[in-house]
């Protein structure tokens, strides 16, 4: 059997398709995964606390680095969680603008936001606003409350549509090829 780094498979298949999204948390798990680049593990993180769960399939975008050092969160709406270690494509909706705050800290922390398409899934959503208004209303009060729990403040700032999300990846691509070139220097 091989064995492949999740980080290699990289952000899209081709240069301007579908969004590659590794899932760590399936929608409806109260427990939070997390990826371990070191491990090439899925850890448990943490719990959520009895009444919270995940909205929808939460993972990452291999090949990305965010402003926290993490690879970039994506948010998968669909109508069935799939699993952890699941690779979703995807086609990019939008982007929930945020800010993070954590001791005394204040960091860029969006959320991007998508929706699984395969050759047999095609979804007709081709931005956030073409989602239902209480259904973004919901996600953005899952994140503040996900986040207040943990004792950071979590503030919406904005949404944006696909292209500021595009955006936010082709940034987020450059600089793990810049954490790669880091890290292989001696």
């Amino acid at each position: 059997m091989v064995q492949r780094d999740l980080m290699s498979i990289g952000a899209r298949a081709a240069a301007s398709g579908p969004v590659n999204v590794v899932v760590e948390t399936p929608a409806g798990s109260r427990n939070k995964y997390r990826f371990d680049e070191d491990l090439g593990l899925f850890l448990l993180h943490k719990t959520l606390p009895a009444g919270a769960m995940f909205p929808f399939d939460f993972g990452f975008i291999p090949g990305t680095r965010a402003e926290d050092g993490d690879p970039l969160d994506l948010l998968i709406v669909g109508n069935e969680p799939t699993f952890t270690g699941c690779l979703v494509t995807v086609r990019l909706l939008g982007v929930i603008e945020a800010k993070q705050t954590e001791k005394g800290k204040t960091i860029r922390n969006d959320r991007l936001i998508g929706t699984a398409e395969t050759p047999k899934i095609r979804p007709g959503e081709r931005s956030l606003s073409d989602l239902p208004a209480r259904l973004l209303e919901q996600i953005e009060h899952f994140f503040v409350s996900y986040n207040d729990y943990e004792g950071r403040r979590f503030v919406i700032i904005g949404r944006k549509g696909p292209q500021v999300a595009a955006k936010q990846i082709d940034e987020g691509i450059r600089e793990y090829q810049e954490f790669k070139k880091r890290s292989i220097m001696p």
